[in-house]
């Protein structure tokens, strides 16, 4: 039997011992590795983010131009003043003071500065994009705790001007609407970062050297848009709107047939982009002060913001009415199913199915040709070609002509068309459709179609991107569209144009007429669902030169008041922008004479 001496006892001792600490070692080392591989980035960014004081620089955005290189948006040097609460403390100002002080410089309620001043937080933002002399003036307080740091802001030269268009851009410089946010990815830039040493107690360390990383600024994007022929344009729309107290506004626009180049688009209500939350339209303004105050007031006030960003000319689709039986109209020509000179009678209504539909002229126009049809927008006569096209035939052109996509115009929110299912098209709907109602279409639609139609048959694509620059104006890319050719042929285009000018020299559209300039166009008077309601849309679309067309312009206005029929309130509107556009655009005079039908109310539409 073996004895265990004392030297026995003592190694078993040390053994458990040294096997404690070699196994305390190896976590130890298992621990150190830890917090280098496993925690060691998050470990030092907690220290970097306790040590330093990191924030973001705001790179300015790109300039907007329009196409003869008018500013229409620029990005100015601006600040964010922050506070340090814990320093505003220890510094033992008074709070109530201090944001009085701040208050009134900054245009803030001193109640809303107050409690921003006592948080517990060390960095605790007061306002942002504070103009520099406006910064300034805090700055020669010269207070602890108080801290600015660099920003930009985004200011709109012309404030209204073309503001749908345009578009605005939020807090953080993003772009909220129009060209601001559809261009954003190239206007928005890079932006910096400046990083600063600070204590324990979240205050900026003395005598320390900030690190800089620039922000890259974004690049500039020119625009299709031209200045003079947009004020020219919102001027006359602006006037209308106001003489007609359209409720549910207005929208113009001003291209070019051939190229699809937007030169002005209007739409009303609009807004100042300098202040995009402000409700500024007087038509709007006098409708809600009639219903004084309350529920209905607040509510009607909720509804009119909303209404006033939507841009009517792109986002909202509408019954064409008249204007579509230009399309009516090419179809039937490429088909053959008419000529200009084919016979019709018109007793004022036309009898389909179970219906009765009137025409505009109630006691009718009696017997006159396709070409009569087209000048007195004789609706018997419109749907008797609708009716010999058929269904098939209208979707092939709807196809053809590209109505059953959307224009791809460099906007946000186009709005596509609403078309009956062919399948539930009987001969009432076909009617209906052939002379533009019971279906909805937007104007850029309606207007891109036409000028595929007048300009001899390519559909451009409508756009505002000409190119995009760098800052010094070196330029970085050019903005490209897609044509597609064939949509009618040239011999259809031309005499489409020929019947269309006669419309304006002798039918229902010669309050557009212009002495010494050949104008096409087309009116038109559609009434809104529910029918019988009393509320019209109001539209006239004019072109010139009539035999090789430039320009087309669109005008259409909801629910005037009064007087409604488009000859009278919107072909005017019309004339009035091609009076100050023809000549601006070096258009010569081409006939002698033009009749001028101005506030002529026979035969309109």
């Amino acid at each position: 039997m073996a004895i265990t001496g004392p030297k026995t006892s003592l190694r078993k001792r040390m053994f458990y011992v040294l096997l404690f600490f070699t196994t305390l070692l190896i976590m130890l080392v298992l621990y150190i590795l830890k917090l280098n591989i496993v925690d060691g980035e998050k470990l030092r960014t907690g220290a970097i983010e306790q040590q330093t004081r990191d924030y973001q620089v705001s790179s300015a955005r790109g300039t907007i131009y329009d196409r003869n290189g008018k500013t229409l948006a620029v990005s100015s040097s601006a600040e964010t003043i922050t506070v340090n609460p814990k320093e505003i403390a220890a510094a033992g100002y008074d709070v109530d003071g201090l944001a009085n002080k701040f208050a009134e410089i900054l245009e803030l309620n001193a109640e809303d500065v107050k409690p921003k001043l006592t948080k517990n937080a060390q960095d605790v933002e007061i306002k942002r994009k504070v103009e520099t002399e406006v910064a300034d003036k805090i700055r020669e307080l010269n207070l602890k705790g108080v801290y600015f740091k660099e920003d930009t802001k985004r200011y709109y030269p012309y404030g209204t001007f073309a503001s749908h268009v345009i578009g605005f851009t939020g807090r953080d410089n993003q772009g909220l609407g129009g060209i601001e946010m559809v261009y954003d990815d190239e206007l928005s830039g890079v932006p910096g970062r400046v990083v600063t040493l600070k204590n324990a107690h979240g205050t900026d360390m003395p005598f320390q050297e900030e690190r800089h990383i620039d922000s890259e600024n974004g690049l500039n994007v020119v625009l299709t848009i031209d200045e003079a022929i947009q004020h020219f344009a919102e001027k006359h729309l602006e006037n209308v709107h106001n003489e007609t107290e359209a409720a549910e506004g207005a929208a113009c626009i001003v291209m070019d047939v051939k190229t699809g180049e937007v030169l002005a688009m209007a739409a009303l209500p609009n807004f100042d982009l300098n202040s995009p939350n402000e409700l500024i339209d007087k038509v709007t303004l006098n409708r809600l002060k009639k219903l004084g105050s309350g529920e209905e007031y607040e509510k009607a006030l909720t509804n009119a913001k909303n209404k006033m960003w939507r841009n009517k000319a792109v986002v909202d689709s509408y019954e064409p009415g008249s204007c579509f039986k230009i399309m009516t109209m090419s179809m039937a020509l490429e088909e053959g199913v008419v000529t200009p000179e084919d016979h019709f009678f018109c007793p004022g209504y036309k009898i389909v199915e179970d219906r009765r539909i009137s025409c505009a002229e109630k006691s009718g126009h009696g017997a006159e040709t396709f070409k009569d049809g087209v000048k007195n927008s004789c609706n018997p006569v419109f749907i008797e070609v609708g009716l010999r096209l058929g269904v098939d035939n209208y979707y092939k052109y709807f196809k053809q002509f590209g109505l059953l996509k959307k224009t791809g115009i460099d906007l946000p929110g186009e709005a596509g068309t609403i078309m009956h299912n062919p399948k539930n098209m009987g001969e009432v709907e076909l009617a209906t459709v052939s002379f533009g109602q019971s279906f909805q279409i937007t104007p850029i639609q309606l207007a891109t179609t036409v000028s595929a139609i007048i300009n001899g048959g390519n559909r451009i694509t409508p756009h505002f991107g000409i190119s995009v620059e760098s800052a010094d104006g070196t330029e970085v890319q050019t903005l490209e569209y897609p044509v597609e050719t064939g949509i009618v042929s040239k011999e259809t285009s031309r005499t489409v144009r020929t019947i269309l000018e006669t419309v304006v020299s002798e039918g229902s559209g010669k309050n557009a007429g212009i002495e010494g300039f050949s104008i096409g166009g087309k009116t038109a008077t559609s009434q809104t669902l529910p029918r019988g309601s009393g509320r019209y849309i109001s539209s006239f679309l004019g072109f010139a030169p009539a035999e090789d067309p430039k320009v087309l312009a669109l005008c259409i206005i909801h629910n005037p008041q009064g007087m409604y029929y488009g000859g009278i309130i919107a072909a005017p509107v019309v004339r009035s922008i091609f009076e100050n556009v023809l000549p601006y655009l070096g258009i010569a005079k081409t006939v002698t004479q033009t009749p001028s039908g101005e506030n002529r109310a026979d035969g309109v539409d």
